[in-house]
């Protein structure tokens, strides 16, 4: 018998020996066996000479379409899935880096601002990540190089011409902070660059936070004219304590990663080139972790959040009732116009 090894093909071809294939081989062989099972079939030729071929063919079927798994399962993989269950997300992306995770991530433009469409879906997307069912733990970064740089200009403007824009904005930055301490999975921020704005609520709230070493915090408001209003006021003082949240949401100060996390603003500090492995390491943990008590866990240690609520509530109304003030006028042109602003000297309040 010869001592090549037969080699395993698909089944729509025929198997081969050298350059002899099993489909000639009938018309020469004095004798054929087959053994076949669910998966592959053996089969072994008899020649006159006393040698032997045998050749061994994959069987199991091949219905690999568009819509259904391998071998025809007929059941989507998670990547279809996610296209499928997240399809009218226009600014968010998602993928599943891991089994059991779900990485949400914000792409719009260089440096993933957040305009109407963004804000709208960070609002919203957290409910969409609870009932999903392929998912234990949930990532959330930016794509690129940046993590979020905050509101568009654009959407800062509309909040300052229309009142109904900022009745929508307010009814959004509510439900974001709301939704996100309300999602039962564990969430972890992977923040990059720079963490301003809308984006920064997702990364401070996140369960775990993540910031590589010279990411740039900032919450930025008070520089724009407004209140720190969207999620700041409920949590920085539980993380950083209450002089450091006071020092940082006044003066709007950049905290750079490294620093964030020795004040304990967030949890860890890495190199840019660990970031993303972390973030799915963590998740990956925690997806194949007891679900029940790490959800219940997550519920309990949120209810320090709730507690804050009303302190939340007052600073994002007060955030809105200054977009209707002089000060964010200022503070945008200043902005556009690149510039230090001239804030007016007095306030009725």
């Amino acid at each position: 018998m010869s001592d090549r090894t037969p080699i395993l093909i698909d089944e729509s071809a025929p198997a081969v020996w050298g350059q002899q294939t099993i489909e000639t081989a009938p018309s020469r062989a004095i004798a054929v066996l087959r053994i076949s099972s669910s998966r592959v079939q053996i089969r072994f030729y008899l020649y006159s000479d006393g040698s032997i071929l045998f050749g061994i063919v994959n069987t199991r079927p091949r219905n690999r379409d568009k819509v259904s798994g391998p071998f025809g399962t007929g059941r989507p993989t998670p990547m279809q899935q996610a296209t499928q269950r997240y399809s009218a997300y226009q600014r968010l992306q998602f993928d599943y880096p891991a089994p059991r995770v779900v990485r949400i991530t914000m792409n719009n433009g260089k440096m993933n601002t957040a305009d109407a469409v963004m804000h709208r879906e960070l609002a919203g997307v957290w409910r969409d990540v609870d009932a999903d069912p392929e998912a234990n733990a949930v990532i959330i970064t930016g794509a690129g190089r940046y993590f979020s740089a905050g509101g568009d200009f654009s959407l800062v403007r509309a909040q300052i011409d229309s009142f109904e824009a900022r009745v929508s904005g307010w009814k959004e930055a509510r439900d974001l902070v709301y939704n996100c301490i309300n999602c039962s999975k564990p969430v972890i921020s992977a923040m990059r660059g720079v963490a301003v704005g809308a984006g920064l609520v997702c990364g401070i709230l996140a369960d775990v936070s993540l910031a590589t070493r010279d990411c740039r915090i900032l919450d930025g408001h008070t520089r724009l004219g407004v209140a720190a209003g969207d999620h700041a006021a409920m949590i920085w003082p539980l993380l950083c304590g209450m002089a450091k949240a006071k020092y940082y949401l006044l003066t709007c100060d950049t905290l750079l990663g490294a620093e964030a996390e020795r004040i304990g603003l967030i949890t860890e500090a890495l190199d840019d080139d660990a970031l993303d492995q972390r973030a799915v390491e963590i998740a990956t943990r925690l997806a194949n972790g007891a679900q029940g008590a790490i959800k219940w866990t997550k519920y309990a240690l949120n209810n320090w959040l709730r507690q804050a609520g009303p302190t939340f509530d007052a600073s994002l109304a007060m955030e809105f009732l200054g977009f209707d003030g002089p000060e964010v006028k200022e503070g945008l042109a200043s902005h556009l116009e690149k510039r230090q602003p001239a804030f007016p000297k007095q306030s009725p309040f």
